[in-house]
């Protein structure tokens, strides 16, 4: 059995859990993600995730760590080949995130030395992200039982930190804390697919806003 995420943290899973809230970005090029990116930022998101479902994905994240070093914390999403983990981290990716958990992909994301999330939904999903060394188990997707899921899960599993994703937005996000979630991933909601293709950056960086209000102060 590897390290469990019940293991101290590290560094940059200290800097998931202060920022609290990570932007999971999905956009049809490097370019337009890259502006996403700068919109979000401009709201005062501080956690970025780009997707590797994103075309240029590498590319996106190189120019992302050049461009904003440690002012944000970020990572790499999506990953399911190790491949991409590898790229990823080369690129400046210092977390990687996962949509589940396949033992061979897992030692592959840890090999690098990036923090680690690993996807889980059921308790034997959870028990084996922890067993493959997740830093962080990613609830996904979370919307499917809410807040009351997480709850339920915490009572077998209480020193595993979650990070649920999908279903968070303002009015969920005091919900998800209280049930125990010490980061949230907000993918739509939080960078709708309708607001990049139309350009409207302006209206990511107020939903942005919009978020880091809602987070407890």
């Amino acid at each position: 059995m590897t390290e469990s995420a019940g293991a101290p943290s590290s560094p940059i899973i200290d800097r998931l859990r202060r920022d609290v809230l990570v932007a999971v970005i999905r956009s049809t090029s490097a370019e337009s993600a890259v502006l996403a990116v700068d919109a979000l930022v401009a709201g005062g998101i501080r956690g970025i995730e780009v997707t590797y479902t994103t075309p240029g994905a590498t590319d996106a994240i190189a120019t992302l760590a050049h461009r904003y070093g440690d002012e944000i914390t970020l990572g790499a999403g999506t990953i399911t080949e190790p491949r991409q983990a590898e790229d990823a981290t080369h690129a400046g990716a210092r977390f990687l995130v996962a949509p589940g958990t396949r033992p061979a992909l897992a030692a592959a994301m840890r090999d690098t030395g990036a923090a680690l999330l690993l996807g889980a939904l059921t308790p034997a999903e959870v028990m084996m992200a922890v067993e493959e060394g997740a830093d962080l188990v990613k609830l996904f997707p979370a919307s499917l039982g809410g807040p009351d899921y997480l709850r339920s899960l915490r009572g077998p599993f209480p020193e595993v930190p979650f990070c649920p994703t999908g279903g968070v937005n303002p009015t969920t996000i005091p919900h998800w804390l209280d049930a125990g979630a010490v980061a949230l991933g907000a993918g739509g909601e939080l960078c709708p697919s309708a607001k990049v293709a139309a350009g409207d950056w302006g209206g990511v960086t107020e939903l942005a806003r919009s978020f880091v209000a809602a987070l407890p102060r």
